[in-house]
């Protein structure tokens, strides 16, 4: 049997291979992510032998880059196992040349692992999951990008109208981003007819507000303590901005559909889960992907890196108290969120949360312990198909 490791990176990926015995018949040969560089890598195979049933492949999950070479090797019928980078980070410090870290070297260490540990099963994403994948990682970004533009606008604000927060309970409600769109600074303001002002405030909140907050803005923009020099090219710059957060916020909701109809199609039944709603449901199952690569509810919580990290030391070993933080920040972000929401949903966790807090435990400390309940819940619905019943009304 032989054992082909390959280091695997954006543009080029490294390749060796080792026989039973761990003697390297391959050594570190780059090739590039392409049909031409695949190609390469198979001449080079074929040296050594024609066989292709007797080559055992390993990989680190790096990024994304790692899928393309993984579905050319499943065309071929390799037999792949593809390690989280941790496993292998483990292995390099026992490995005899762990000081010396590049291509070459982690290659080779990568077919040892393999041959030393033997293989995983590995199976690609189905096309539904790796699409919900893409498209909740994009909604993150999309997100993301829209608070900063947000936050760049309340910069400017407090620099040239810093009063115009009392005039709306939220800046970016519907109203207040009609008001900064046609006038965002305190000139603007005593520019604008009062007729006019009230007219596109009573429009755009539906009757809502009207007369006491045009008087409101009025009063504030007269009053202001605002910068004076720059309000041109300040009023000018908020719009702008302004015009970017309506048009990401479309696309935003755009998003939103094609998720939702993807979500649908899984069955995942996570939403019946206290804390996880339509926004954070797809994300979970989507970085979960599929529930039968755990066996039991430790190792996802392990893979979404909220579980303690180790400090080990001769026999001795003792957690830190900090976690892990291995796997993808998008689940850990999400079983956060959840477990927020969570707590104050479910009379069980919010027990445990009050428990740990009077034990002395920090707030985040108790907080995680919840995250780990949930992961627990999330691991038995998915692998049991079915909506959570909580535990008092199981009772009744």
């Amino acid at each position: 049997m032989f054992y082909l490791g390959i280091d695997i990176a954006k543009t080029n990926h490294v390749a060796s291979l080792l026989d039973d015995e761990g003697k390297t018949r391959i050594r570190a040969i780059k090739f590039t992510n392409s049909t031409e560089g695949f190609s390469k890598l198979l001449e080079n195979i074929y040296t050594v032998t024609s066989d292709l049933s007797e080559i055992l492949v390993s990989m680190e999950a790096t990024g994304s880059y790692w899928l393309s070479l993984y579905s050319a090797l499943l065309d071929k019928q390799f037999h792949i196992s593809v390690f989280n980078p941790y496993q292998i980070k483990s292995y390099r410090g026992a490995y005899n040349n762990r000081k010396q870290k590049n291509d070459i070297i982690d290659s080779i260490i990568i077919a040892d692992y393999l041959r030393v540990f033997g293989s995983s099963s590995t199976a690609l994403p189905t096309e539904d999951i790796l699409s919900l994948r893409q498209l909740t990682r994009f909604r993150s970004n999309m997100v993301a990008n829209t608070s900063s533009l947000k936050t760049q606008v309340v910069g400017i604000l407090d620099k040239v109208f810093p009063e115009y927060k009392k005039a709306f309970s939220d800046t970016f409600g519907v109203t207040s981003i009609q008001v900064l769109l046609q006038c965002p600074t305190p000139e603007d303001i005593l520019k604008i007819s009062s007729t006019k002002l009230l007219n596109l405030i009573s429009k755009n909140s539906k009757g809502r507000l009207g007369t006491s907050t045009t008087n409101t803005l009025k009063s504030l923009a007269k009053n202001s303590f605002g910068v004076k020099f720059t309000s041109d090219a300040c009023s000018f710059e908020i719009k702008q901005l302004i015009n970017q957060i309506i048009f990401l916020e479309k696309q935003i909701d755009e998003l939103d559909v094609k998720i939702k109809a993807i979500y649908d199609k899984l069955d995942s039944h996570l939403m019946s889960i206290p804390g996880i709603g339509k926004a954070l449901a797809p994300v979970i199952l989507a970085e979960i992907g599929d529930i039968n690569t755990f066996d039991k509810p430790s190792k996802l919580t392990a893979f979404a890196g909220i579980d303690p990290s180790q400090n080990q030391s001769g026999n001795k070993q003792s957690g830190s108290g900090r976690l892990s933080k291995r796997g993808s920040p998008y689940l850990r972000h999400a079983i956060y969120t959840a477990s927020l929401v969570a707590m104050s949903n479910d009379k069980i966790l919010r027990t445990y949360y009050d428990k740990k807090i009077s034990e002395g435990k920090h707030h985040f400390v108790a907080l995680a312990g919840i995250s780990r309940k949930l992961l627990t819940i999330i691991f038995y619905v998915l692998k049991e198909k079915r909506d959570y019943i909580p535990y008092d009304k199981k009772q009744s």
